[in-house]
């Protein structure tokens, strides 16, 4: 066996080789890109046996994705993805003076594949259609928190200077309020809006109840209101127009992406299994089959899958004294999803509902309920992925059915 550690930048890579004694081969410094690749190998073939085959060659990284991780799993080596803060522990073991550096980091990422690989996961072997989907649906809830983060720019402008429109526009990321601002940015030109004009937005917008919401726009819009001097709202002004239109090309760029992950997610081999999950949709299921990924040998047990979801507790015990707690450090792309599916899966499952309804009746909270219910989910979901079958209502839910009839 031959023991790598890559300590990588973004410009290079610092590498180390060790043999099974912990003795260190070779140190080197490689360029990112093919050159640095075709060094490591190199490096590799001078120090790893003549009839060594490269599943012998066990190497450490803190990242899991890119080329040059691509390139190495191609190899065929064994890449174990170490989480960065699993190697600043495992580095205090060895020193408390606080010392680091990048070839120090080689060292100790070597250290860890030759003597903690037992206890580290290698880098799934996810299909390229499943790295595409998460590529796409990572991409996509991007522009949606972006679109989010720039609506709450928007709206602190507006309550400076213009707090009338926070009372007309329920939702300052619909296309009939980002075109009525972007036409009238401030009090005096919202003042003047025809009627006419706000139901031509709201029409566009394709709204109901048009001429209703357009009366109701204009009182808001003509009220009373404390004003600014007119040198700050003409500022102001600006700035409400050039958020208003980042906002809308938001808009556009998520309606397209969406149509992309849609696209992805449907050429998965999975996407019949996850979509007949209760509360998961294309959209929720593509961000679902993304961070899990599509290797079926990389959750062994459903509790494996529920761990990586963060959705399981953890337990905190010493002595006599026994703590349950929620789980802080996870995913939280796939955290939000799941529990975006069992806030869905109450009106989509009966099961599901009857399940969040007898922990609400036992003092679980609302949220603490809910994410109760996404680890139910997650296992749910890894039963149907192992045996390749679509969710089953009645099976889905008998033991705890059962259970429940038990205890009456």
């Amino acid at each position: 066996m031959l023991f790598v550690g890559d300590d990588w930048a973004e410009d290079h890579h610092d590498v180390e080789l060790q043999d099974a004694t912990g003795r260190r081969v070779a140190r080197a410094r490689l360029p990112e890109g093919i050159a640095g690749v075709a060094r490591l190998h190199e490096l590799i073939g001078e120090h790893l046996a003549e009839d060594g085959e490269p599943e012998q060659v066990a190497l450490g990284i803190e990242t899991d994705r890119g080329p040059w991780v691509a390139a190495l799993i191609a190899a065929g080596y064994t890449v174990y993805a170490v989480n960065p803060r699993q190697v600043a522990r495992y580095r205090e073991r060895h020193g408390t003076s606080g010392a680091k550096s990048d070839a120090g980091d080689a060292h100790t990422l070597a250290d860890m594949a030759r003597t903690d690989r037992h206890q580290l996961r290698p880098v799934a072997g996810d299909s390229a259609r499943a790295q595409a989907v998460k590529v796409v649906a990572r991409a996509h809830q991007t522009l949606i928190w972006d679109r989010h983060r720039h609506m709450l720019r928007l709206r602190s402008a507006l309550r400076e200077f213009f707090p009338a429109a926070l009372d007309a526009f329920d939702d300052l990321t619909a296309p009939d309020a980002l075109e009525l601002l972007a036409k009238a940015p401030n009090p005096e030109r919202a003042a003047r809006l025809s009627r006419a004009q706000i139901a031509g937005a709201l029409t566009r917008a394709r709204r109901r109840d048009v001429e209703g919401k357009a009366a109701t726009m204009q009182a808001a819009l003509r009220a009373e209101q404390l004003t600014q001097p007119s040198t700050v709202a003409a500022a102001y002004a600006v700035t409400v127009r050039s958020l208003a239109s980042v906002i809308a090309t938001f808009n556009t760029e998520i309606a397209q992406m969406e149509e992309q992950v849609k696209q992805c997610f449907g050429r998965t081999r999975a996407a019949e299994i996850y979509l007949s999950q209760p509360g998961l949709g294309q959209i929720l299921a593509a961000r679902a089959l993304g961070e899990f990924g599509d290797d079926p040998t990389r959750y062994a047990t459903a509790r494996n899958r529920k761990n990586y979801a963060g959705t399981s507790p953890i337990t905190r015990a010493s002595g006599k004294r026994k703590t349950v707690l929620a789980r802080f450090i996870h995913n939280d792309r796939l955290t939000d999803a799941l529990h975006q599916q069992a806030f869905c899966a109450l009106n989509a499952s009966p099961g599901a509902r009857a399940y969040y309804d007898r922990l609400r009746g036992r003092g679980a909270n609302h949220h603490a309920a809910l994410r109760q219910l996404s680890n139910r989910l997650v296992g749910i979901l890894h039963g149907c992925l192992k045996t390749g079958t679509t969710y089953d209502e009645r099976t889905a839910w008998a033991h705890h059915n059962q259970d429940q009839q038990n205890a009456t």
